[in-house]
């Protein structure tokens, strides 16, 4: 796939199971580009998978290399990018993603979060030893005003990755705001 029909990177931020990696496959297809997953090339810079990183190197390491990973895609690449869950915290990428993208923060409810994180819980080191839901609630207490910060925000909630699809490309053609 070659560049984007979209004039600017779209990035997606929010909480680990909110579905920025299902929603940015179908909505790279549907702009006709490529979709990076900043996980994935966290991933392949490093050699091992992310709760190796964490385990070897603590999460500070994994914070750093993050940085540089996701400043890199969004200099080079363009497409849709879907962020890691605390990669949006950072106040270097958050700043570059204004500069560079238009931000969509993929809000979810509660529920909808410990019911997805359960799937593959194995793959979310802030996660394992404790008890979801209550780190789930904090996480979201942390980071959901930070979140906010994109430029819009669309709720996911249980029903087809394709509603959640076409309400993010109506966001991004209104400009900014909420949608339910």
């Amino acid at each position: 796939m070659g560049r984007c029909a979209w004039h600017r990177p779209v990035v997606l931020v929010g909480l680990m199971g909110a579905g920025k990696t299902a929603v940015g496959r179908r909505l790279a297809a549907r702009l006709g580009c490529p979709f990076h997953d900043a996980d994935d090339a966290i991933v392949a810079a490093a050699g091992m998978d992310i709760p190796e990183i964490f385990a070897r190197f603590g999460e500070p390491a994994f914070r750093e290399l993050e940085r540089r990973v996701v400043l890199r895609l969004l200099t080079e690449e363009h497409g849709v990018i879907a962020l890691g869950g605390g990669a949006f915290l950072d106040d270097q990428i958050r700043a570059c993603v204004k500069q560079r993208a238009r931000s969509v923060w993929l809000r979810a409810e509660l529920e909808v979060l410990v019911a997805r994180t359960a799937r593959r819980p194995e793959s979310r080191p802030l996660l394992m030893g404790g008890d979801r839901r209550a780190i789930l609630r904090k996480l979201m207490t942390e980071r959901y005003p930070i979140y906010a910060e994109a430029d819009v925000t669309v709720t996911t909630g249980a029903g087809p990755v394709e509603a959640v699809v076409d309400r993010v490309m109506k966001a991004l053609r209104c400009g900014s705001g909420s949608t339910p």
